[in-house]
């Protein structure tokens, strides 16, 4: 580690233990919430090594929260933590968990029971935010059934740019906690309004984030039966649209559509042959995006080592 970021995590800290203090300036942790909210480039998010960041993110989490202890109506801030929160539950609790062996069921099911907790964490922020920037959307929200109608699809139809990314995340946690749990009833009836919240998104700029809109919508499509709105062909869509999107540098459309859409049509040289797409990409090629592309190669891998678990093979497919 260079030195200013040495000095940079210092000062972190100190801020950190100081946040107790009544006579803390305000405005010093206001410059330090928003220079946290703003990232940190490719720190994490460039990183080769899921174990090193998955350690060191339970203490940037902790940290975002200290401060907006102090800084409570900070969007930018609720927006950074509120998306740390969805993406360290995803790729370092759930999916892990996906990918423990079945004898170890009791710990499959506590990390998932974690990782749904920690996803609404994450939703709290979030709509903490979307509150902030659109105040009356809380209140909407719990009475409207998919934010389509009345004063909730009135705001919904309000957004702008702006406020893609917290729509995106606020989806996505949404998503992810449903995810964890599908037989949580509750949850199951909210799920129209997370996708509403999306595809606001999806109007307002499919391309954000090289497709990850759409990588959103190639699971929900490709996994959601048809009766409940899914459909394949609307998976494939948003598939290539992801791939167009991110100009193929990106394992996770391939890793989606190899596990809903192949699965459930039980394609498994389909699946095969996505996931092989997906471990053919050079993380390297693109260094922001190196850690989702780690992240998203090993579960291929995994997956292509217990291809069997998702298949009932006759035969035993063709290398």
């Amino acid at each position: 580690m260079n030195k200013p970021m040495k000095l940079f995590y210092l000062w972190v800290i100190i801020i950190v233990l100081a946040l107790s203090d009544c006579s803390l300036n305000k405005l010093v942790v206001n410059k330090l919430a928003d220079a946290l909210a703003s990232g940190g480039g490719t720190t994490f998010t460039g990183d080769d090594d899921p174990e090193l960041v998955g350690a060191a993110l339970p203490f940037a989490l902790k940290t975002y929260e200290a401060l907006l202890e102090q800084t409570p109506e900070n969007t930018e801030l609720l927006l950074a933590t509120g998306s740390a929160f969805a993406m360290y539950a995803n790729a370092f609790v759930q999916t892990p968990a996906d990918m423990l062996p079945e004898l170890e069921f009791a710990r499959r099911e506590a990390m998932l029971v974690r990782a749904k907790k920690l996803y609404l964490r994450g939703r709290g922020y979030l709509l903490r935010a979307m509150e902030l920037r659109h105040p009356g959307f809380g209140a909407a929200l719990k009475e409207d059934a998919a934010l389509k109608e009345d004063t909730a699809g009135e705001l919904l139809a309000e957004m702008e740019t702006e406020d893609v990314p917290y729509l995106f995340w606020t989806a996505a946690s949404w998503m992810g906690a449903f995810s964890t749990d599908a037989f949580d009833m509750e949850m199951l009836m909210s799920v129209p309004k997370a996708v509403s919240m999306m595809q606001r998104a999806l109007v307002l700029e499919e391309e954000w984030g090289g497709g990850m809109i759409h990588d959103f919508f190639i699971s929900y499509y490709g996994s959601v039966p048809e009766a409940m709105g899914g459909s394949e062909e609307k998976a494939r869509h948003h598939f290539e649209r992801a791939v167009f999107f991110s100009e193929g540098g990106s394992a996770s459309p391939y890793v989606a559509l190899a596990t809903t859409v192949s699965v459930k049509n039980q394609n498994a040289a389909e699946f095969r042959d996505l996931l092989n797409k997906a471990l053919a990409i050079d993380p390297d090629a693109r260094p922001e995006n190196r850690l989702a592309n780690t992240i998203s190669q090993r579960k291929a891998r995994w997956l292509l080592e217990h291809l069997e678990d998702f298949f009932l093979l006759d035969t035993p497919l063709e290398e």
